[in-house]
């Protein structure tokens, strides 16, 4: 049972439930304390941060929204949300274990990202159990005790990050942090009923992580919906120059409605007919409602990949991130972790080579995918075992877990679970969006409308773009690519992310064009008196730019405009003639903008057309 404390248990509720007065910091610290104390599930902590030392966060906070009032909450866009981190995640004055109290340390700087979710007022209130090393896709590999599933004890959590998963399951941290090689992040999101963001790999930095495969890790984001784990992200993405695997990430634009779906050409389940019947019904209802017909796609060449990691040389990796430990203490590392590293013996450097070479190959066929499909679809795992079947057969038991999960950093992939049809016998089950290197918006765009399918109490939370972490160009648009005007899709397809609204400086024209489909405007320079046009600031990808310049059809174009505030930018504008007395335009610049115009028509007498209206 959940224990019944009357606060907020997700992101934005919390933070709507800070902006209205209805709770505080130290009162949302004691009601956590509350849940971890009274939880049926103990074994998924390895440490709770004193309370004392929750109280002092939460009694800061309070004292910066006294000083601050509303504007707190952008200065401080995590304000007072509890979350936990994984034990293989450096917190500055307390240990990080990675589940081998033998291997214990104490860092003196926190993980880079972990500190930018502090920074924007998040509360650590602990670091959760895992698979030793970060190694099994199970959660019952650890001293500290197997973590079973919320709701069903007889059954594995998940791993690794299994203790991170059930902290959110259980209603205790709002978000909390896994990380993710294989699946991690994944498989314990899936068996749990939560969400599990895998970014691309770079975009959050891992510096202050134990390592499991350096080049293939990343940290990974669980939370009870999809815009609480993308608003989390929007706050860790950042370009770290002191972790060497970090990247500056040239995000994908969100595809026009609806996006090309596949699934795999084979399925296995291993003979679990409820899973199959899950992830079969699941796919009907998103069909039916979303309008999307799935192709499929080959999978044999993502089981290939697949290989490389365990039965292939990457399981090297491994070995090489425990150093001298794993020969000075092997006794003291869990014995099927250790027979997993211990393979990397068999793999020599010729091996590695050799694995490289055919990754190469395996990845530009997963390229020439993404030419054609813009998310695949897969379940997040193709079965749930009991902790007894996970004991009797520990590695091959895991092994089958990973189906859906282990090619996906290998290929450069990012993914995203989302929890919805359960299971006959009541276990959770759901499916996990894979798309390219940079497309995570894409999959959080339509995560978030496949979960608010099976999730009738599911409020609607706004997927906005990444901040650009490339060269971009900022570009003011006045008409039909305005936010809710029919062309908005053209601005997100090109990788656009809104900035803010403006006006133009107050020498401007807007004319309402003839025989435009959709009807659009003209902003011309005004010859003699003008008026201040209401505007809205994008930021693009400079590298898609140029193709959305060259699609614009005549009379419009791209040039540079004066904003209200005196900056030069980049914006539309029109050919003199299309507005000139004889084209049959019509000067609106009365209205200050081509948003209040069309809201003009939309209420004009009986809501009659007009030219305007049609044209």
């Amino acid at each position: 049972m959940k224990p019944k404390i009357d606060v907020p248990v997700t992101v934005r509720a919390l933070l709507d439930a800070y902006q209205s007065g209805e709770t505080n910091p130290l009162d949302v610290v004691a009601a956590t304390l509350a849940r971890i104390g009274t939880s049926e599930r103990p074994e998924a902590w390895t440490l709770v941060v004193p309370a004392t030392d929750l109280e002092a966060v939460a009694a800061t906070l309070m004292r910066g929204q006294a000083e601050h009032g509303p504007a707190i909450f952008t200065r401080k866009p995590l304000f007072g949300v509890p979350f936990a981190v994984k034990d293989n995640i450096d917190i500055a004055g307390l240990p990080t274990t990675a589940a081998c109290p033998a291997f214990a340390y104490t860092p003196e700087q926190t993980a880079f990202a972990v500190q930018r979710l502090i920074d924007a007022g998040a509360i650590l209130v602990g670091k959760t159990n895992l698979d030793q090393f970060a190694t099994g896709l199970v959660g019952t590999r650890s001293p500290y005790g197997a973590v079973r599933q919320v709701d069903h004890p007889a059954h594995v959590s998940g791993g690794s990050s299994s203790g991170s998963a059930v902290a959110v399951a259980q209603g205790i941290a709002a978000f909390s942090l896994g990380t993710d090689t294989a699946g991690s992040g994944r498989v314990p999101a899936g068996f749990n009923g939560i969400v599990g963001l895998k970014p691309t790999l770079g975009l959050v930095s891992k510096r202050g992580v134990v390592p499991a495969c350096r080049s293939l890790d990343t940290l990974s984001i669980f939370a009870h919906d999809v815009a609480d784990a993308w608003l989390v992200l929007q706050q860790m993405a950042a370009f770290d120059a002191l972790d060497g695997y970090s990247r500056r990430i040239a995000t994908h634009g969100v595809p026009p409605a609806p996006p090309r779906v596949a699934i795999p050409d084979r399925l296995e389940f291993f003979g679990d007919t409820l899973a199959a019947d899950a992830f079969a019904a699941t796919l009907d209802v998103i069909r039916t409602h979303l309008h999307l017909t799935p192709t499929t796609f080959p999978f044999v060449p993502m089981q290939r990949a697949a290989a490389l990691l365990y039965d292939g040389p990457w399981v090297a990796e491994r070995r090489a991130a425990l150093g001298g430990f794993f020969t000075s203490n092997r006794a003291d590392i869990d014995p099927t972790v250790a027979k997993v590293i211990g393979r990397a013996e068999a793999f020599s450097a010729a091996d590695a080579f050799s694995g490289q070479y055919e990754l190469a190959l395996l990845k530009r066929e997963t390229e020439a995918l993404f030419a054609i499909t813009d998310v695949l679809i897969v379940p997040t795992t193709p079965t749930h075992p009991t902790i007894a079947q996970v004991q009797a057969n520990p590695v091959e038991v895991n092994s089958r877990l990973g189906v859906y999960t282990n090619f996906v950093n290998l290929l450069d992939l990012c993914a995203l679970a989302v929890p919805c049809l359960p299971r006959a016998d009541g276990l959770p089950a759901g499916i996990t969006l894979i798309g390219p290197a940079g497309a995570d918006q894409r999959l959080a765009a339509l995560g978030a409308q496949i979960q608010a399918l099976f999730d009738a109490d599911l409020t609607d939370g706004a997927i906005e773009a990444l901040p650009l972490q490339e060269p971009s160009v900022t570009l003011a648009v006045v008409g039909a690519h305005l936010r809710g005007m029919p062309l908005e899709w053209q601005m997100h397809q090109a990788g656009g992310r809104f900035i803010e609204e403006n006006t133009t400086s107050a020498d401007y024209r807007l004319f309402a064009l003839a025989s435009t489909q959709p009807p659009k405007p003209g902003l011309v320079r005004a010859q003699e008196q003008g008026g201040a046009i209401a505007i809205e600031l994008w930021e693009m990808p400079l590298r898609h730019f140029g193709a959305f310049v060259a699609a614009i059809p005549a009379p419009l174009g791209i040039g540079t405009i004066t904003t209200g505030d005196g900056r030069a930018v980049k914006g539309f504008i029109c050919e003199p003639g299309a507005v000139a007395p004889a084209s049959g335009a019509r000067d609106i610049t009365s209205f200050g903008g081509w948003r209040a115009y069309r809201q003009s028509l939309a209420v004009s007498s009986n809501d009659q057309p007009t030219q305007e209206a049609t044209s």
